[in-house]
């Protein structure tokens, strides 16, 4: 069974820094993509960053500059560090690991920017 379990959120004012991890543990085998979606309250999910095996990244354009993706392969992990937050960047943080077969999801992790 493949688990991902996401960590590092919170409650932030603006222009403040949070890290988010994400850990993959269970029989995921070979991970390709890997990255972090958002979803803000009557929104739908939004793609904020991904990297892929060879460490190409890709990012949403509003957080260009801001957020930086990165991954660690030998401990599974993804991270997301995310800098001058502003209060639109608050809403549920998921992340996400890709391999051959499937996708799979966090549980999600909340970030609040307060103004």
């Amino acid at each position: 069974q493949v688990q991902l379990v996401e960590s590092g959120g919170g409650l932030v004012q603006a222009g403040g820094s949070l890290r988010l991890s994400c850990v993959v543990s269970g029989s995921i085998f070979s991970i390709n993509a890997m990255g972090w979606y958002r979803q803000a309250p009557g929104k739908q999910r939004e793609l904020v960053a991904t990297i892929t095996s060879g460490d190409s990244t890709n990012y949403a354009d509003s957080v260009k500059g801001r957020f930086t993706i990165s991954r660690d392969n030998a401990k599974n992990t993804v991270y997301l560090q995310m800098n001058s937050l502003k209060p639109e960047d608050t809403g549920v943080y998921y992340c996400y690991a890709d391999n051959w077969r499937s996708r799979y999801w966090g549980q999600g992790t909340q970030v609040t920017v307060s103004s």
